[in-house]
């Protein structure tokens, strides 16, 4: 979405100082940058919800020798939850100016809540219709999540936006699922606002030994979990993705590896204290939708249906590409066609 960039930031900008997103949703601005580092091998990582391990838990201060191999590889001082011995090489790709953050879950139910105080009405249900005979929209059929009741609602524009699950409610979408573990943690002190992208060269022996959770899997050489600092103390940490289970039906049947989670605890904990000594407070999956076309996604606009628009296949960009996406959409509805940006090249009519 190069073209609308512009336009998606300002939109979060705009929507945290209107409706108070630091609070709301965890909206701050942030540094981002690049990590090279060797991971250590035999760390201990955080044990779960209420405890930690004590035979793995540093209390040695930050000393002048550690703060100086910090600065050698250029790590700004105030990132400073990294061990001096683990980091090669740092690099900056982004600053408070450029750059800011909000939590996920906190958001979506904000905008949820904010569009019923203006309306909308908000229906839990899963879909399993569409009616588009003659070439155009006409009707949407659902089961209502409460009632468990089949209905059926008239309809001349419905915009199909379900990530993963697009496929299942508009088949011709080339949109396939691809899932995601993911970790947060209470670090043993507050660490610095910063998102960091990591390359971890791991030793040849890295593995768990001394849990029942030892991994089952074989470690790649290099491993590229992602670390975002939050507001409140804590981080949260993802890493790579898998197809070995199939797409549930919904977003609460989505089974979790702890095995996968557990891997990038000890990811991350092999170059960093401060996120091995702290307390691990949730282990989850997700499901990425990606575009299934050489053109890339995500997928916005015209289906070649009347009154049908697709706006799905942002992988793990949704979050920000989101408030624009919604723009954008709202435009085709009453206008017609996209204004804020040259959207072009994302048309859905292209690969379907």
């Amino acid at each position: 979405m190069s073209d609308s960039t512009g336009k998606r930031n300002i939109v979060i900008i705009e929507l945290a100082k209107e409706h108070g997103g630091e609070s709301q949703w965890g909206y701050r601005r942030i540094h981002c940058g690049q990590i090279e580092a060797k991971g250590r091998t035999g760390q201990t990582a955080a044990s779960g919800r209420g405890g930690f391990i004590g035979e793995s838990i540093s209390l040695q201060k930050r000393n002048e020798d550690a703060l100086g191999k910090l600065t050698a590889v250029g790590l700004p001082k105030d990132l400073d939850w990294f061990s001096a011995d683990c980091v090669q090489s740092y690099h900056e790709m982004g600053t408070p100016k450029t750059t800011a953050q909000v939590h996920p879950y906190q958001f979506t139910i904000a905008m949820a809540r904010l569009a019923e105080d203006r309306g909308v009405k908000v229906v839990f249900g899963l879909v399993s219709d569409i009616d588009k005979s003659g070439g155009e929209v006409k009707s949407v059929t659902y089961k209502d999540q409460r009632t468990s009741e089949n209905i059926t609602t008239p309809a001349t524009d419905v915009i199909v936006s379900a990530g993963p699950w697009t496929r299942r409610v508009y088949p011709p979408a080339p949109i396939a699922a691809m899932r995601a573990h993911s970790v947060t943690i209470t670090p043993s002190r507050p660490i610095s606002a910063y998102a960091i992208f990591t390359e971890i060269s791991l030793p040849s022996d890295f593995g768990r030994k001394d849990t029942f959770l030892k991994s089952k899997r074989h470690h790649s050489k290099t491993v590229t979990p992602e670390i975002y600092a939050r507001p409140n103390n804590e981080a949260y940490a993802c890493g790579e993705g898998d197809r070995l289970v199939p797409l549930p039906e919904t977003a609460a049947d989505v089974e979790t590896d702890d095995s996968r989670c557990q891997d990038i605890i000890d990811y991350v904990s092999s170059i960093s204290d401060e996120l091995r000594d702290g307390e691990v407070t949730v282990r989850q999956a997700c499901y990425l939708p990606n575009v299934e076309a050489a053109s890339g996604g995500p997928l916005i606009g015209k289906t070649g249906v009347k009154g049908l628009l697709l706006a799905a296949g942002h992988t793990c960009w949704g979050i920000q590409n989101g408030p624009g996406t919604g723009k954008l959409i709202s435009e085709f509805v009453f206008d017609g066609k996209a204004k804020s940006a040259n959207i072009s090249s994302l048309d859905p009519r292209k690969v379907l």
